[in-house]
């Protein structure tokens, strides 16, 4: 006998809890306590806690904890194809931006990709010591035959961080005009900051085709653009208002203000929150190798599924100098940003 019945009973809801009542599927328990041969009331605590679960022992008209997840997915369903019919269009050129990026990274000859990022490190860092290092870990990826992989990855990470930026920025700066943007907007960073990775492809394996790009991007995006749009409205709220009581006494506008005052001396905290940014795409790409993403995510996975130790730790060690290459020579360009500043 269920041990809330009595709760019921004595509040007079008997006849509503058994209106309609049919034999409910078993729970998890009481299948587990009928395959022991015992009862799941004989084992269980005196009075356990009345979860959804317990209450409907008692009272059919309650539901279970699997009406609750059933609930969700059945209402998620009911939505999919209007979300779908708004998100697709909006969400395509995300598709040909990845397809493209990585087309044009894996066939560019390596005789013009690698002295080309080599170029673009210098240009960035102006920094002899991570220029070098960037070569040297190219040349190891080329060496191990691991360049192509190692292209995919950059690829998408290339620009998934420049979408994650281009919106990010401008995000921050609105919530840094505003106190009310700002409260509505923090819960939903810290949703995406502390959602599980794995919770972020979920919903959009329903919504589009895994042979779907924009699929592992828009994952990598929301996962990756929290970084840049707290420390964008960070930095900015941390000017000092002396510069901006100066900036008003001169009869600045507000946009005059933003793009002379503001931003330059907020963009050590904008460079930081790139960085971040970087960082958070490289590790959503590993995770997002689940859902057909390509490179060294791939080698990943493979290593763990066939378990392929000499496989997964070489990839993995790949992962980690992409990730070292990438923050020195966002954290070198950051510097010269700052020496600039300092001597002007």
């Amino acid at each position: 006998m269920a041990r809330y019945e009595g709760l019921f009973d004595a509040l007079g809801l008997r006849e509503w809890c058994d209106a309609d009542k049919t034999e409910a599927p078993m729970s998890m328990a009481q299948l587990l306590a009928q395959a022991s041969g015992g009862s799941e009331e004989a084992t269980g605590p005196v009075l356990p806690f009345p979860s959804l679960d317990t209450l409907n022992e008692a009272c059919a008209r309650i539901g279970q904890t699997r009406d609750l997840t059933e609930g969700i997915e059945q209402g998620f369903l009911a939505i999919r194809g209007q979300l779908k019919f708004v998100l697709d269009p909006l969400t395509q050129p995300l598709s040909w931006m990845l397809d493209g990026a990585l087309w044009v990274f894996e066939t560019a000859p390596w005789w013009f990709m690698m002295p080309l990022l080599i170029l673009v490190s210098w240009f960035v860092s102006k920094s002899r010591g991570v220029t070098l290092f960037v070569a040297f870990v190219l040349f190891f990826f080329a060496a191990i035959d691991h360049y192509n992989v190692a292209m995919q990855t950059l690829a998408i990470v290339f620009v998934c961080t420049g979408l994650s930026v281009g919106f990010g920025v401008p995000i921050g700066i609105g919530m840094s005009k505003s106190d009310t943007a700002q409260r509505m907007i923090v819960p939903i960073l810290d949703l995406l900051q502390t959602l599980p990775t794995f919770v972020y492809l979920i919903p959009l394996i329903f919504l589009f085709s895994v042979t779907e790009s924009k699929l592992f991007g828009i994952a990598i995006i929301l996962y990756a653009i929290v970084p840049v749009i707290r420390l964008t409205d960070l930095g900015i709220r941390l000017v000092d208002k002396d510069v901006i009581e100066a900036a008003n006494a001169f009869g600045m506008t507000n946009r005059q203000k933003l793009v002379r005052v503001e931003l330059p001396l907020a963009l050590p905290n904008i460079m930081a929150g790139v960085n971040q940014t970087i960082m958070m795409s490289l590790a959503m790409v590993v995770i997002a190798s689940l859902v057909s993403a390509p490179g060294l995510g791939v080698l990943v996975l493979r290593g763990i599924r066939n378990l392929e130790l000499g496989v997964g730790i070489v990839a993995g060690l790949g992962i980690v100098l992409l990730a070292v290459i990438l923050d020195r020579v966002s954290k070198a360009a950051l510097a010269r940003v700052d020496k600039q500043r300092n001597t002007h």
